[in-house]
């Protein structure tokens, strides 16, 4: 059974909508306002997202803007706000759809079937990616951005960055680089896995903060539950 959540301050439309979906066989989360949205899709990692746009607290396209630091979950928004203009922003903040009230519901299910068609086709045919805030790691073709900035990154930078990223929360020694990365040991190299962290932390900006010194051991990078 799949999760949706709902983020709308119309409770009349998000009852619609929550009854109209669990019709469905859709397991449906709602709230009212975008703050307490953001903390729920933390918690709960919906399959898809229905978002108003003009909520209580912080509004569509902020809710929308935090979910695509860390996630690339379908988001459709739903709104009286129908412009070309408003629907332009939608989309440059990477929403997959809109969908304009009133709400037709045969085709918001049908377009909520399409888009969890393609994210699911694209998990199977895209590259896998790793995700950390706002950071995105694309496995085995060396990119990495920042929400939307691409990092250019050296292979050795890269490689240590996706160590650090799939064993969130264990410190990695610097030996442990050394062994892994460059497949033998560097006799008294250990300073050439300093060397490459900081090259690392400045060219990441703000996120080469998440790289933590473990002090005489290594770095890690501390896990998000």
């Amino acid at each position: 059974m799949k999760t949706i959540l709902i983020i709308e301050d119309d409770l009349d439309i998000q009852e619609m909508l929550q009854f109209f979906l669990e019709d469905q066989e859709y397991r449906v989360i709602t709230t009212d306002n975008g703050i307490d949205g953001v903390s729920i899709f933390r918690k709960e990692k919906p399959d898809l997202v229905l978002l108003d746009i003009m909520l209580p607290k912080m509004d569509g396209y902020a809710v929308c803007e935090l979910i695509r630091r860390e996630s690339g979950v379908p988001i459709i928004m739903i709104s009286a706000l129908g412009s070309e203009k408003d629907q332009l922003k939608g989309f440059e903040l990477q929403i997959d759809d809109y969908i304009p009230k009133p709400v037709s519901l045969p085709i918001m299910m049908k377009k909520i079937e399409a888009v969890l068609r393609r994210y699911e086709m694209s998990g199977q045919e895209m590259k896998e990616e790793l995700h950390y805030k706002e950071m995105t790691l694309m496995v085995d073709n060396y990119r990495v951005k920042t929400g939307r900035q691409e990092v250019d990154l050296t292979q050795k930078e890269y490689e240590i960055l996706k160590e650090l990223l799939e064993n969130q929360g264990k410190v990695i020694t610097r030996d442990s680089f050394l062994n892994r990365l460059w497949k033998y040991e560097y006799d008294g190299e250990e300073r050439a896995v300093d060397n490459h962290i900081k090259n690392l932390r400045k060219k990441l900006g703000d996120a080469g903060n998440y790289i933590e010194t473990v002090r005489g051991v290594g770095y890690r990078i501390e896990k998000i539950y």
